[in-house]
């Protein structure tokens, strides 16, 4: 569905869920999101996984694997995103202090995943399940023949009932590790599958107000709702709140769920996918985006950035344009002809990303021109738009 159409998600999901009010009740959307449902993303962060001495927790490992099977069992395709292999191999190793250096990181890592899938697989066997490891970069997710290649993997895993349990391949990753990025391959797997519900598992009961009493439903992550999010982090995460709402940000303006939740609540899964108020639950934006707009929007890192005038930024806005040149008064960075660029209003905001059309070089010439100027000045012209709609995503807020 390109932005700007409306949208066809039922009935229950669309009418009061879109007030202006940052938050309200959420029973009605929590019933109705549960029948709904049929792809799960599940993130678990590292102290849900990890008991108070850092090792790892076998007896509720078990009982999360316990619950994700009751879920498989009734049709819902449910994928993992763990985090972990850092402090499991802490554990394994009897280290008191998670290391600093990146080579001791990527020993950790590489001691510990091993550790951590076995306790996945103990846990499903149990159940006639397989735990299926998959070791992704955000580089993985940016190539678009391995993005694919990721899905239909997954796809095959769960018809042959197997879990697949992502992780960031830790050992290789350099910037991922640096800033422990799990939350958001948590999100791009959820784009990634157009999966219905991204939960994210941490050791609080969800996103809590300036009170410290825990918000039950969020309409959307803007600035006031990202302020909430609290600067520390665990001793073994490497994540944090803001991390986590940035990840739940790309998931809800793609057109899906996501919900905030402890890990360590007794029987969280079955209780938040019966429709009890478990957690945090974040809503959806109006329209859904196509898979090719959530890897264009939300999966690739942007090599530049286009700056347009007020008329052009008013129409993108609106949605179902193009970005002609005329409407570009400048160009940031350095980018080539099928690199994804961020699109900035006249005061510099970032509204929109997409696929150019042109390159610097060329676009440099071009800007402020009608399309039939473009021959004159390149010697042919190849596309009168510089980024076309069909490759164009909204992506601020609402």
């Amino acid at each position: 569905m390109e932005i700007g159409k409306p949208s066809r998600r039922p009935g229950p999901m669309a009418g009061p869920s879109h007030r202006d009010d940052r938050t309200m009740p959420s029973t009605e959307h929590r019933r109705q999101l549960v029948l709904k449902a049929r792809k799960i993303v599940i993130k678990i962060g590292t102290n849900v996984l990890t008991d108070p001495r850092g090792e790892l927790d076998r007896r509720l490992i078990h009982s999360l694997a316990r619950q994700i099977a009751r879920l498989h069992e009734k049709g819902l395709r449910v994928t993992v995103v763990s985090s972990g292999s850092i402090g499991a191999g802490m554990g394994v190793m009897g280290l008191a202090r998670r290391p600093t250096s990146l080579p001791h990181l990527q020993a950790a890592a590489s001691v510990g995943q091993p550790a951590l899938l076995r306790l996945f697989e103990e846990g499903f066997r149990k159940h006639k399940l397989h735990a299926a490891q998959m070791l992704l970069t955000r580089s993985d997710f940016e190539d678009r023949v391995r993005y694919l290649n990721i899905r239909n993997t997954i796809a095959a895993l769960h018809e042959l009932s197997a879990i697949p349990i992502i992780n960031e391949n830790d050992t290789v990753a350099v910037d991922e590790i640096r800033y422990g990025d799990n939350d958001i391959i948590a999100a791009l797997t959820a784009n990634l599958i157009r999966a219905d519900l991204l939960v994210i598992l941490t050791v609080v009961d969800g996103l809590m107000d300036a009170a410290g009493k825990r918000l039950d439903c969020v309409q959307r992550v803007d600035k006031e709702i990202s302020a909430l999010a609290r600067a520390t982090k665990s001793s073994l995460g490497s994540g944090g709140m803001a991390s986590k709402l940035q990840a739940i940000r790309r998931v809800t303006e793609a057109g899906d769920y996501a919900v905030i939740a402890n890990g360590r609540m007794r029987g969280v899964l079955t209780r938040l996918m019966a429709g009890q108020k478990v957690g945090t639950l974040f809503m959806t934006a109006p329209n859904k985006v196509s898979s090719r707009k959530r890897w264009i929007g939300w999966s690739v890192r942007p090599r530049g950035a286009i700056v347009v005038d007020e008329g052009a930024a008013l129409a993108l806005r609106r949605g179902g344009k193009s970005l002609l040149a005329i409407g570009v008064t400048a160009i940031k960075g350095q980018f080539e002809r099928g690199d994804v660029v961020r699109v900035h209003d006249a005061k510099g905001t970032e509204f929109a990303r997409g696929l150019s059309n042109y390159g610097v070089a060329d676009l440099s010439r071009i800007k402020g021109m009608r399309s039939n100027q473009f021959a004159s000045v390149l010697g042919e012209k190849t596309y009168d738009e510089v980024i076309h709609r069909d490759n164009l995503v909204i992506t601020e807020p609402g």
